[in-house]
């Protein structure tokens, strides 16, 4: 499996925003067409787009659904959609809808057996757990209340009941253009046997070297793409 770079459409209040440490009002990038942007990211070259409604992880309820389904309808991708998938009934829409991967967060720590049901009915590749650390301890509900777990010993639970892929996002770090730390993601790596995909502080094309040698197999990059850090081609060239 070769190592993803995987650009990010975040969707708040219908429009493609980056924020900071996942703070609402923190908006250091805001584009008015997330159809656009998504079509941007494909003639670019990207081979998956992560795609996130930030009103449902905040708010619980998939505000920019109509955006998603436009999306997943239009973009010639492969695509990972997370925020605000609480249900078994939202899981199974957008699962139905076409998207290659769901994301489950707040959902996964809530209700393990809710992944195993979906696991089994649509198979451990379309199921990934997201893992949203912050001091290091896992966040839920857009990252505003911590769980109190271990982010390693749920990411071997979560692996147990059969997710197919992790989402290990360092809040830490998350949208501060100062880079990443690989340690956290090393650990987490080195405790499971399924593909870790990191996300958060990516700022310069060594953070993407760095992620894809403590072992992930894909990096989520926002704000560094949408800032011109670097260029997409030239992301997947370095890590390629």
């Amino acid at each position: 499996m070769s190592f993803e770079v995987i650009p990010a459409v975040d969707i708040k209040g219908g429009k493609c925003v980056q924020l900071v440490q996942g703070v609402p009002g923190t908006e250091t990038v805001s584009l008015e067409d997330p159809v656009g942007v998504a079509m941007r990211w494909a003639e670019e070259g990207a081979k998956r787009l992560h795609l996130v409604d930030l009103d449902g992880a905040f708010e619980g309820t998939r505000k920019n659904a109509h955006l998603i389904e436009q999306i997943v309808e239009t973009c010639p991708l492969a695509i990972q959609v997370g925020g605000g998938i609480r249900s078994y009934e939202e899981a199974v829409a957008l699962l139905n809808l076409g998207v290659d991967r769901i994301i489950m967060g707040t959902a996964a720590v809530r209700d393990a057996m809710l992944v195993k049901r979906l696991v089994d009915e649509h198979g451990s590749k379309r199921i990934m757990t997201a893992l949203d650390v912050k001091g290091g301890h896992v966040m839920i509900e857009g990252w505003k209340r911590s769980a109190g777990k271990d982010p390693v010993e749920l990411g071997v639970k979560l692996e147990k009941l059969g997710a197919g892929f992790i989402l290990f996002t360092n809040v830490n770090v998350e949208g501060l253009l100062r880079g990443i730390d690989p340690e956290p993601i090393r650990a987490l790596v080195q405790a499971v046997h399924i593909p870790v995909i990191a996300s958060g502080g990516v700022t310069s094309l060594d953070d993407l070297i760095a992620i894809r040698d403590a072992g992930a197999a894909g990096a989520v990059v926002g704000t560094a793409l949408y800032k011109g850090n670097f260029t997409l081609r030239e992301a997947m060239k370095v890590v390629g």
